[in-house]
């Protein structure tokens, strides 16, 4: 039963260190998320607003600002989700402080009473008296241990109540910086609402004007899918001639057969095992292909947010960026071909072993066929629209010829 009861309390124990810890690593978690979303919408306001003075679609001018839309409202949400958590943090706090003061006071009286017990024994008679009354040597050694312990025991209640006036004050500054940073957070999201309010009404105005030539637009997204569709095919031609090639010089000569099942996958030697293993162990680690970036375009399948009847399909992501910025190789690698598309700009195709990474929309290529690349090297110079002024890489990842979401390998895309 005794063991029980220890169990019970070691138990306890932990869960109440675990929840003092829970809440600040969460607000910690919470603000970092919040500074995330700060800086994307600042790189939207940037890289998709600065072009305002344009020559841009209604279309194009809808996907910016649902972009700005879903980042403010994904800001609002974890301002709330830090207000409310700021909330609890705050209760607590106010019932730790009540009950501090309620232990105080009832420590105070005790010392009071002992003070003043002791004042009025110190009046009655002296030490000196207390010990020469004792009926033996044995009591009056224990009125001198009896003495000795209450001094100490007074000594004790006086550094306690000291100690835990300290802490109150301690948590009574906590508790004044918590309401302020919740206030800061209430301002915020006031503003945040109010912006996100007058985007949304800008967003209505131009859906209205999108609604009125549904037909036209519609036949725009799917032009321009069946253009990214051709520039797929193309790639994708281009990763089964390269694997064929590869292999068949691996293996010397080979069959018409042989060389048709070898155009799915390469056929590896043991560096390129060990470069294919080490890009699988940094799945989510890779740093972006961009030194500043916000994605417009995600992988897959996805429903135009206003055009409920269109669908459109991306093999790889789109990143929009600052002008003449430079694409950079996400790991160590080979440059396996280096390809002009045609209705397209260049792409750059970086081999890892059995993976592939593709850049595409470049121009000033830095790089050339076979050249050994480093992790964050620059390959080249991203293709500025003249006409939209956005700078827009397409990256895309392959194992061999099957597509990956590149989101699922790079650090927080």
């Amino acid at each position: 039963m005794k063991k029980f009861r220890i169990y019970i309390f070691i138990a306890f124990s932990f869960v109440s260190i675990s929840s003092v810890f829970a809440q600040p690593n969460k607000q910690l978690e919470l603000e970092e998320k919040r500074q995330t979303l700060l800086q994307e919408i600042k790189q939207i306001n940037s890289l998709l607003f600065k072009t305002q003075g344009r020559k841009k679609s209604i279309l194009t001018d809808v996907e910016d600002l649902n972009h700005r839309i879903n980042a403010r409202e994904d800001l609002i949400k974890v301002t709330n989700q830090q207000a409310n958590l700021l909330t609890r943090e705050i209760n607590q706090n106010g019932n730790k402080i009540s009950n501090l003061k309620k232990e105080l006071a009832a420590l105070k009286k005790d010392y009071a009473a002992m003070i003043n017990k002791s004042y009025k024994s110190k009046s009655q008679q002296s030490r000196l008296m207390f010990l020469l009354s004792a009926e033996n040597f044995l009591q009056a050694y224990k009125r001198v241990q009896y003495m000795k312990q209450y001094a100490r025991h007074r000594k004790e209640q006086g550094e306690s109540i000291k100690e835990k006036t300290a802490l109150l004050e301690i948590l009574n500054k906590d508790l004044a910086e918590q309401k302020k940073k919740k206030q800061v957070l209430i301002d915020e999201n006031k503003l945040a609402k109010q912006r996100l309010t007058e985007e949304k009404l800008n967003q209505q105005s131009l859906v209205s004007s999108l609604k009125k030539e549904e037909g036209k637009f519609s036949a725009q997204i799917r032009d321009k899918q069946k253009e990214a569709d051709a520039i797929d095919r193309q790639i994708e031609a281009l990763i089964k001639a390269a694997i064929a090639a590869s292999n068949k010089a691996a293996a010397g000569t080979t069959s018409t057969a042989t060389v048709k099942s070898s155009s799915e996958t390469f056929a590896l030697t043991a560096e390129a095992k060990a470069l294919a293993a080490s890009f699988t162990n940094n799945k989510g680690k890779l740093p972006w292909p961009v030194e500043k970036g916000v994605v417009i375009k995600q992988y897959g399948k996805q429903q135009h947010p206003q055009l409920p009847n269109v669908t459109t399909f991306n093999s790889g992501v789109e990143i929009v960026t600052e002008s003449n910025a430079r694409a950079r190789a996400v790991f160590n690698g080979e440059v396996m071909e280096i390809q002009q598309l045609k209705g397209a700009n260049k792409a750059v195709y970086i081999q890892h072993g059995s993976y592939i990474t593709v850049y595409n929309n470049l121009v000033n290529i830095n790089v050339k066929k076979g050249d050994k690349v480093t992790t964050k090297q620059e390959i080249g110079t991203i293709f500025t629209n003249p006409t939209t002024g956005k700078t827009i890489l397409k990256f895309l990842i392959y194992q061999n010829t099957n597509r990956m979401n590149p989101s699922d390998w790079v650090y927080k895309m």
